[in-house]
């Protein structure tokens, strides 16, 4: 008879960890120690506290590790499993100094007492590789209520009274777009689970894959249902081999048990679904450009309308729900639209997924109702700025948002306003920056990946954006004149009212944003030809104090350059002229004479 449970992360995180090792050492430990049938380790999804991993859970006491090790495994088995001592060392602890019995529960601490989970409800605590697992936690019980009690007219009703809002960045309302399918009369249609998830710093459908694959299908066999199709496509980067794995385990399981194929539930419905690899192109998150991609050719953006739900996936209409949307599904379906709308703001329902990265102490993946301020999700459940910093801003939505200034941190997170204060919801990547972060360095780097990224169809993006990027490369370089930054503002708003699709309309986000809170680090740039956060590389002068400078000869041995000269016990020289601004002497210096303006 099982007495413990060891839930052990193997989402992506934490397996780039070692937790797979980790968990065939434990199977091995327990069985040299007779406890293979007292004690089970369940690989599970991601826990959200991904800068912990590996990370692991033994139940029932609910002990929580963090940063465990294969050198740590016997130990656990040893003292934990055997003797029931709980090893203090590696036990979770919010702060520094903290005793074992001032732990809180892992519920109460910072991180997770103020999230409220429902798209993420089942990450971390089922295997997804069991569908018994699934079904123990209501798994299927929506997609039995729907397909023998519920009238597709009524599955809409549910979802559009729900207020749910597509999570993929667009917040379309998920009720109305079904609607919009269903009212097509004719015999093929299609439902599209857009996995595609390509934002720098995002993680949150990626997690639901791994940690929940079976409430993905059901939702989508729900929407199928609603609309009147019979047959789904997951298209998921293939750069996701762990999510790409368990779906197709989930979905061979699902038809083993008759609730993919034919005749559902006996009610004479029938839905499958195939899965579809994207190669890695960030364009392909936009609708067209992924139906294009599924159908066989290059993922290019097409003109709207004709709408997907009226002409869509091989000319037929189609729906396409992100994988954060689907997941919230069979619990809407569940527990009922006023059970959802009751979370969030008017016209925000529910809860969001973000993937919290950056300058910040609990890296990881959180889930909060809609209406939550900026302040309460970094400094509360993340903890704040490391090494007692300053925040400086959040930027929100990818390479398609904005960065949030400190003076907007008790702004309630919605759809509106989000977009009010010239960012937006996006996906649910959310990256903060402290104050040794150049905002214009920021805003280059997201511009540099949408570039990269452009699909080159029409030329607002393809030109347009690349011209941008020059722009702020002459800025970074101290190259720029105060007419660079009006003329470089002008092309942003060129760009957002002539690209043909999302990828182009928002690509200038990041620039506009900065420049409207942080227009002061532009004109220093300019200007001064000054980076205030010393990370533009051209911009910067590395400097000997002669007073602390003992003549130890450490930097100039060390300069890759030979620009620092100067002879023994006495103060040395840095040649700006030849300096390459690598950092080395600064590095080197055990006096602090070196210092960079």
């Amino acid at each position: 008879m099982i007495r413990t449970h060891i839930l052990i992360c193997a989402g992506t995180g934490c397996s780039s960890s070692g937790s797979a090792a980790i968990g065939d050492a434990l199977e091995e430990q327990l069985a040299l120690k007779g406890l293979a049938d007292e004690v089970k380790v369940v690989r599970t999804g991601c826990f959200g506290l991904c800068a912990l991993g590996p990370v692991m859970i033994v139940y029932p006491e609910g002990t929580f590790y963090s940063r465990v090790t294969l050198e740590d495994v016997p130990e656990i088995v040893e003292e934990h499993m055997l003797k029931g001592r709980v090893v203090d060392r590696l036990v979770y602890k919010e702060h520094e100094g903290q005793e074992l019995h001032e732990v809180p529960s892992l519920g109460e601490t910072g991180f997770y007492k103020t999230q409220l989970r429902v798209a993420l409800r089942n990450c971390g605590l089922i295997n997804p590789e069991q569908i018994d697992e699934y079904i123990a936690m209501e798994g299927y019980e929506a997609l039995g209520k729907v397909l023998t009690t519920m009238t597709p007219e009524d599955v809409i009703k549910v979802m559009k009274d729900s207020g749910l809002r597509g999570r993929g960045g667009g917040g379309f309302p998920t009720g109305l777009k079904w609607e919009f399918a269903a009212k097509n009369k004719v015999p093929q249609k299609y439902v599209v689970c857009n996995a595609d998830e390509g934002d720098p710093g995002a993680f949150m459908d990626r997690s639901v894959l791994e940690g929940d694959p079976h409430a993905v299908l059901e939702a989508m066999a729900i929407a199928g249902y609603a609309i009147g199709a019979n047959k789904g496509y997951i298209y998921v980067r293939a750069e996701y081999p762990i999510a790409v794995k368990r779906l197709d385990i989930a979905i061979n399981q699902a038809r083993e048990y008759g609730l993919l194929g034919k005749d559902i539930f006996g009610s004479g419905f029938d839905f499958d679904i195939e899965t579809r690899l994207g190669a890695g192109a960030f364009v392909c998150g936009e609708e067209t450009a992924l139906l294009t991609s599924i159908e066989g050719n290059r993922g290019e953006p097409k003109a709207k309308p004709p709408f997907p739900a009226n002409k869509g996936l091989f000319g037929q209409p189609t729906i396409i729900n992100n994988v954060e949307t689907l997941a919230n599904i069979p619990q809407i379906i569940l527990k009922g639209a006023d059970w959802f709308s009751s979370m969030g703001t008017e016209r925000s329902k529910g809860t969001k997924v973000f993937a919290l990265g950056g300058k910040i102490v609990n890296t990881g993946l959180v889930e909060i109702p809609l209406g939550t301020t900026l302040r309460e999700i970094i400094y509360d459940i993340g903890g704040g700025i490391p090494g007692g910093k300053a925040f400086k801003a959040v930027q929100t939505g990818g390479p398609s948002g904005g960065c949030i200034p400190a003076s907007h941190l008790d702004t309630p997170i919605d759809y509106d306003n989000l977009t009010a204060i010239g960012s937006m919801m996006g996906s649910g990547g959310m990256i903060v920056t402290d104050e040794t972060t150049c905002m214009v360095d920021f805003a280059r780097f997201f511009l540099d990946f949408t570039v990269d990224e452009s699909c080159g169809k029409c030329t607002p993006c393809r030109i347009g954006t690349r011209r941008l990027l020059e722009m702020l490369d002459k800025i970074t370089h101290g190259e720029a004149t105060m007419e660079d930054l009006d003329k470089m503002e002008e092309l942003c708003h060129y760009i957002k009212a002539n690209s043909l699709c999302a990828l182009g309309q928002t690509a200038p986000n990041p620039v506009l944003s900065t420049l409207r809170y942080f227009r002061e680090e532009y004109e220093a740039h300019v200007k001064e030809k000054r980076c205030p956060a010393g990370v533009c590389k051209h911009l910067l002068r590395y400097e000997i104090d002669p007073v602390k400078c003992k003549g130890c000869t450490i930097c100039a041995r060390n300069c890759p350059a030979n620009a620092i000269s100067g002879s023994v016990k006495n103060p040395h020289v840095i040649d700006q002229s030849k300096c390459v601004k690598c950092g080395v002497c600064m590095e080197r210096c055990k006096f602090d004479a070196i210092s960079k303006k």
